[in-house]
């Protein structure tokens, strides 16, 4: 018995179409559904670490009940299957971004107890082909066809203890930083920085007349491939209107495409315009 963990369910998908095709991989497939890179890890005394992710989504989300992270119930009750059962083995399967990498880091002080049972498939910097059958570098397990994934069984590998130990320790530094914010660097390396790391490119695709704030996240993840997903560039397109650098047509605690932005500043728009020069030609 396989379990197989991946971040997200976009990646989740082909991942449990390659393990439908082959029976090396038959198991069960669970997507996290937390994004780690993003928000707080050290977590308050009074508060348990699911309570802690929960409180941080709804906050960003701007959701009104209580927002569940089931994760790290999934985790333990796997763990406590492989207490039981020494033929249960977990897979990971990690690209290269600062979400599967803080996944892998967070999965580890609980799987290390399974000596020779944690295996990680990491497909940084190895090509695969696409539909068209040309090779490409993915950035995301999304991006790999199932048939391609089938194939990528051959770099399972067991993560040795000393590898373990070394890498606990860097799970240890992120949480001590406790930064908003985790970015990406190369190979096992992940930066901290503030929550205002990605403000200068929103801003830039911001205008002096109104356009969507929906719009505005859309770009942003198109032309800077920022791997945060709408739900923080939207909380961080609200914390500048709340600070003054953006101002806002609409309610902000509205969905994304239900209010709009602009730089601050005289400018009009073109509605507004268009309104004053009939007022000019009628005088």
């Amino acid at each position: 018995m396989t379990y197989h963990f991946v971040v997200g369910d976009m990646a989740a998908e082909p991942l449990r179409k390659a393990v439908s095709m082959e029976p090396a991989l038959i198991g069960t497939v669970i997507a996290l559904k937390d994004l780690l890179h993003l928000g707080p890890l050290k977590k308050q005394e009074e508060q348990s670490f699911k309570q802690m992710r929960g409180a941080f989504w709804q906050q960003v989300s701007g959701e009104k009940t209580e927002v569940e992270v089931p994760d790290m119930e999934r985790l333990l009750k796997v763990s406590g299957e492989m207490f039981k059962d020494n033929n249960i083995n977990v897979w990971f399967w990690m690209a290269p971004s600062a979400a599967d990498l803080c996944a892998y880091y967070w999965l580890l002080p609980y799987l290390s107890k399974h000596i020779g049972r944690f295996f990680i498939v990491n497909i940084a910097g190895l090509p695969f082909l696409d539909e068209q059958g040309k090779l490409f570098y993915p950035q995301n397990i999304s991006s790999i066809l199932p048939r391609e994934l089938v194939k990528a069984q051959r770099l399972a590998r067991a993560i040795t203890p000393s590898e373990m130990e070394v890498d606990k320790e860097e799970w240890e530094k992120l949480v001590s930083a406790n930064a908003p914010l985790r970015v990406y660097e190369q190979g096992k390396k992940l930066s901290s920085q503030s929550e205002t790391f990605y403000d200068n490119q929103l801003l830039s695709l911001c205008m002096e007349s109104f356009q969507k704030a929906s719009k505005i996240v859309r770009q942003a993840i198109l032309k800077f491939s920022i791997p945060t997903g709408d739900i923080w560039l939207g909380w961080r397109l609200k914390m500048l209107v709340a600070s003054g650098v953006l101002v806002a047509q609409g309610n902000i605690d509205r969905p994304l495409n239900e209010f709009d932005l602009r730089l601050p500043g005289e400018s009009i728009t073109m509605a507004n315009d268009a309104d004053l020069q009939q007022e000019q030609r009628v005088q």
